[in-house]
């Protein structure tokens, strides 16, 4: 079956529920076997011409106008491909993974005229091809030319004729957003196709990892995953992203990823960048709780306490010290260690941000530069060989620069050696228990500071391997004969 079949049956994928916030994968059946029933009716035909209102005050007694200003650059988005499921070291001595044919379904939306479309990574993560489908129902083949994981973004062009141009969402800028706005929710629920629902903006700030997301009660399903969460005026104030639901389908709890962090990884994208680059301060901080705000004399718990500062980073260049208490970042709250990240996420490279901060209870107003990651030491990636413990294992020097490639904590991976990854369940790596993500700190007694560092040890050699690494919290030292 190709694509372009796809778009009339219910496609079987990934759900992942539960009582923590799951992301709402591009999977979309109750089962695997369930078959998409056949919908009928009139969706978003055309009817008596109605003027599109300027303001939120022209919405009167229906949605409709803003629905048929909006719903033409909200599309589906099928993919299909073939995966690799990991499975138990054991089972890789009998012929490895097998390859298993996969197909997904979610939504997206049109931000450029030439067909450029925003959508989440978990709609089209590991596979291969893809098929955009409009409102009005032409189809057409798409490429990724980029995909975020960690802001769970990626960013689709549609391959349409030269000079063909499509219907877009503007951005709004998401703080004008307040609690208690009218919002609309645009996407494809379990495969019906095209469905609108209504909430509100129920919180702002809802934060967990890197991201800050709008929660709201307008009732988002499988399906609605990339699609568009709009105002009253029509703009685009998020992509719908994950749900808080027991059963894997809407409670009222849903999220979605801010128009201004949609904005930036979709700039990268047009801008031919490869992947997101992220501005770093140097700076690693921990939330204010009731407790830590009792201690330093405050009425209340704010802000983020800075627990340590990188040295020669940005942060310190700023002023900014261990022990200051971040209250905003460009006039923005800063009410968590997520939300501080989110809003250095949004900042540009070497953008000045003006980082207002308390420290021995008076307020200052530092001004810090956002560079990028130092790349200090070189990165200098090698795959050791031979027979040696290492052998298959890919090294990498860490640096911030390395770490946030990763999605590692500089903080948390300090200059050493990082498995980056390992060939197979075969090699001597695999063999004696080293895990892509350990960090080698010794060999024989010897420090390892550098790749080259290691590639000396190893070309030595030695009659028997005594070997320290560092796995998250814990240091393991190991002796091999």
């Amino acid at each position: 079956m190709n694509l372009r079949a796809l778009s009339s049956r219910l496609l079987t994928g990934r759900l992942s529920a539960g009582l923590a916030i799951a992301a709402v994968l591009a999977a979309c059946s109750p089962s695997h076997s369930q078959e998409q029933q056949k919908f009928s009716g009139t969706g978003f035909g055309q009817t008596a011409a109605r003027k599109v209102p300027d303001s939120a005050a022209g919405v009167r007694m229906s949605f409709a106008p803003v629905v048929k200003a909006v719903a033409p650059a909200v599309v589906n988005v099928y993919a299909r491909g073939v995966t690799r499921q990991a499975v138990d070291p054991f089972w890789q001595m009998f012929g490895g993974s097998q390859p298993r044919a996969q197909e997904s379904l979610g939504s997206g939306v049109i931000v450029r005229p030439n067909g450029v479309v925003v959508t989440n990574n978990h709609v089209i993560e590991g596979l291969q091809e893809f098929m955009v489908v409009l409102n009005d129902r032409r189809q057409y083949p798409a490429k990724v030319i980029l995909a975020d994981p960690r802001t769970d973004l990626a960013v689709l062009q549609l391959q349409a004729k030269p000079g063909e141009t499509f219907p877009t969402l503007q951005f709004e800028d998401d703080r004008n957003v307040e609690v208690g706005d009218l919002v609309l929710a645009i996407g494809n629920p379990f495969g019906v196709g095209q469905t609108v629902t209504n909430g509100i903006v129920s919180a702002l700030n809802r934060t967990n990892g890197e991201g800050s997301y709008i929660q709201t009660d307008a009732p988002i399903n499988p399906g609605n995953s990339g699609g568009a969460l709009v105002d009253m005026d029509g703009k685009l104030i998020g992509i719908n992203s994950m749900i808080l639901s027991g059963s894997g389908q809407s409670s009222g709890v849903g999220f979605a990823i801010p128009s201004a962090l949609v904005s930036r990884v979709v700039a990268s994208a047009v801008g031919g960048q490869s992947h997101v680059q992220r501005p770093w301060l140097g700076a690693k901080g921990d939330t204010v709780t009731s407790d830590i705000a009792k201690s330093l004399g405050m009425d209340r718990p704010q802000g983020v306490l800075v627990s340590d500062v990188y040295r020669g980073g940005p942060a310190e260049a700023g002023g900014l010290k261990a022990g200051d208490i971040i209250l905003d970042i460009n006039g923005q709250p800063v009410n968590d260690s997520a939300g501080m990240r989110y809003q250095i996420n949004l900042l540009q490279l070497n953008q000045t941000a003006d980082v207002h901060v308390l420290r021995g209870g008076k307020t200052l107003d530092l001004k810090i530069r956002a560079t990028a990651p130092v790349a200090s030491p070189a990165r200098d990636e090698r795959t050791i060989r031979g027979q040696n413990p290492f052998s298959g294992a890919h090294v990498v020097n860490l640096s911030p620069a390395v770490a946030d490639d990763l999605g590692i904590d500089p903080f948390d991976a300090p200059n050493g050696v990082m498995i980056s990854s390992i060939d197979s369940a075969q090699t001597y790596a695999a063999g004696v228990g080293l895990l892509p993500g350990d960090i080698i700190r010794q060999v024989n007694g010897r420090t390892v500071a550098t790749t080259a560092d290691l590639d000396a040890i190893i070309k030595a050699g030695a009659r028997g391997w005594r070997i320290t690494i560092q796995r998250g919290d814990q240091v393991i030292t190991a002796q091999f004969s």
